[in-house]
């Protein structure tokens, strides 16, 4: 008589597998630490700031999610994407951490977008917020 436990326990394995990543890829929850589905939009504040105004040009950028069920709207989220761009490309000389502090670095100069964006189900990313992501703005004046 034959023993099939090994090849069964894999198998077994194997399903339970394919039925979690199938399930976490279609869980609204698994797109993004805002529960995307819902979320409509995101305004950043301040809308417009100028580094010089600031203590050590440090700008500290707040996201507000708008979202289609309550509660909305929630400040601060969390976005999956900072970033900062100028005549929407990416740049350099702007850095934005992943909480939203923006600083002018060598070589700025000028107003430069920043933004907080979050994916949804598609997935796709494209430069300074583009794509199917949903994203807010906001204007950062470098000396």
């Amino acid at each position: 008589m034959k023993h099939y436990r090994p090849q069964v326990f894999f198998l077994v394995l194997l399903l339970v597998l394919a039925a979690a990543i199938m399930l976490a890829c279609g869980s609204p929850t698994a797109i993004g630490t805002n529960q995307s589905h819902g979320l409509e939009s995101i305004t950043l504040s301040p809308a417009t700031a100028d580094a010089s105004g600031y203590p050590g040009g440090l700008v500290q950028f707040v996201a507000t999610g708008h979202y289609t069920t309550p509660p909305s709207p929630v400040t601060p989220i969390v976005p999956q994407v900072w970033g900062a761009c100028y005549q929407n490309a990416p740049v350099s000389v702007v850095s934005v951490t992943s909480k939203g502090l923006a600083q002018c670095l060598a070589g700025s100069s000028g107003t430069y977008t920043v933004f907080a964006s979050d994916m949804t189900n598609c997935l796709a990313i494209g430069p300074c917020g583009a794509g199917c992501q949903i994203t807010g703005t906001a204007q950062l004046t470098c000396p």
